[in-house]
């Protein structure tokens, strides 16, 4: 597996990165002694005997004192909002929808485009390609438990699925399209105006159906069947050795618990891990861009973990491996060098407090990266409806 390390600074070749000497990382620890084959099996057998009372029972976690402890779990059932509640029709015509090229102004472009349902609802590309294949800015995360989730994109500029797929479909850079012409598209397909009736009671095509029908079947994109899963609902030996010990640094040595909590495995708030490129060409500056405060500035959402192992790349730039992602973190992130010129710079980002180098050795990597793929999907194939083939375009 490819490596990516990064202390506030990539590589500057093939990334369009500027070649100023990278900024220094937090102090590291040196790695803390590795274990011997008959330790770490030892160990391994003592923490699957822990781990195997319910959650609440678990050793007690390694959190900071600010830090709100929510443990991980089973995921729990959907709950669709009352201004859109569930109905199996209205999936339906979600899911047509959702693979409908139509839905974009250049009438290619579908939401299974960035998401799709062979590559664990994301795209598996650095960042995605937008409107005429240009290059979008931030890395297509994957749609699967998005029911759960309380804020949309990166920067959490939206606060309901609803809200999230008109903001994609109205932006230029990605769908390109107007609810005219998206109204005007769908109606002239014979096989929407008889979903639309179904889903909502008459056949007439609006935007706010598209997009109520987008969220409903997205909210039906749901995981559960990991062997983490397994291992929750009392299958003591569904994980291995490795990925038990990775569970337990998961929860204390590691420190991932802090941010990669509850059942999605992830607090849905925003930090800030260094990897803004403050002031350089790559420049993100996330959340701040929505709220426009100081603390936001580079801040992102927690990522969700479920199925970690089949959505890389990582990250809002999608520039890393999980094995270069776990030696970052081991490192205490990336840190971006505070210089004369920032010195009063009231916007200057400042990295997350969770964020502390770890001393954590090889194999402890490769057993918190072990854990991190226990958390996989079975694969999930899914085949477009009729309706949203071309051969359903306007006659």
């Amino acid at each position: 597996m490819r490596s990516l390390v990064l202390f506030g600074a990539l590589s500057a070749a093939g990334l369009g990165i500027s070649r100023e000497p990278p900024p220094p990382a937090s102090p590291r620890l040196p790695p803390r002694p590795q274990p011997s084959a008959e330790q770490a099996r030892a160990r391994a057998a003592e923490l699957r005997t822990a781990y195997s009372r319910m959650p609440a029972e678990w050793p007690k976690p390694t959190l900071d004192e600010e830090a709100e402890h929510r443990e991980l779990g089973l995921l729990p059932e959907v709950k669709h909002p009352k201004d859109n509640p569930y109905s199996k029709d209205k999936a339906e015509l979600g899911r047509a929808l959702f693979f409908d090229g139509r839905l974009s102004g250049a009438g290619q472009a579908a939401c299974a485009s960035c998401h799709d349902p062979d590559l664990a609802w994301a795209d598996g590309r650095t960042t995605s390609f937008g409107h005429d294949r240009k290059p979008l800015k931030r890395n297509a995360p994957s749609v699967q438990n998005v029911a759960f989730a309380s804020s949309f994109f990166w920067d959490g500029r939206s606060d309901s699925l609803e809200a999230q797929a008109k903001a994609v479909l109205a932006n230029p850079d990605e769908m390109r399209a107007d609810e005219k012409g998206v109204v005007g598209r769908l109606t002239q397909v014979k096989g929407y105006p008889p979903l639309f009736e179904k889903a909502f009671g008459d056949g007439t095509v609006t935007l706010d159906r598209v997009s109520q029908a987008l969220a409903c079947f997205q909210r039906t994109v749901i995981g559960g069947r990991s062997r983490f899963d397994s291992f929750l609902k009392g299958k003591t030996d569904a994980l291995t050795d490795a990925e038990v010990r990775g569970l337990h640094l998961f929860r204390t040595d590691a420190r991932c618990l802090h941010c990669h909590n509850g059942p999605t495995l992830s607090d849905g708030k925003f930090h800030d891990i260094g990897l803004s490129y403050y002031k350089r060409e790559l420049e993100d500056l996330g959340r701040f861009r929505v709220t426009n405060a100081p603390a936001d500035v580079g801040a992102f959402r927690t990522p969700p973990l479920r199925n970690v192992g089949r959505t890389a790349p990582y990250m809002h730039n999608g520039l890393f491996e999980l094995e270069g992602l776990l030696r970052m973190y081991n490192a205490g992130g990336a840190t971006i060098r505070k210089t004369d010129k920032f010195k009063d710079d009231p916007n200057f980002p400042t990295k997350s407090r969770f964020l502390k180098p770890l001393g954590l050795n090889t194999l402890d990597l490769a057993d918190l990266e072990a854990f991190l793929r226990s958390l996989d999907e079975p694969h999930q194939r899914m085949r477009p409806p009729a309706v949203s083939l071309p051969e359903g375009r306007p006659q």
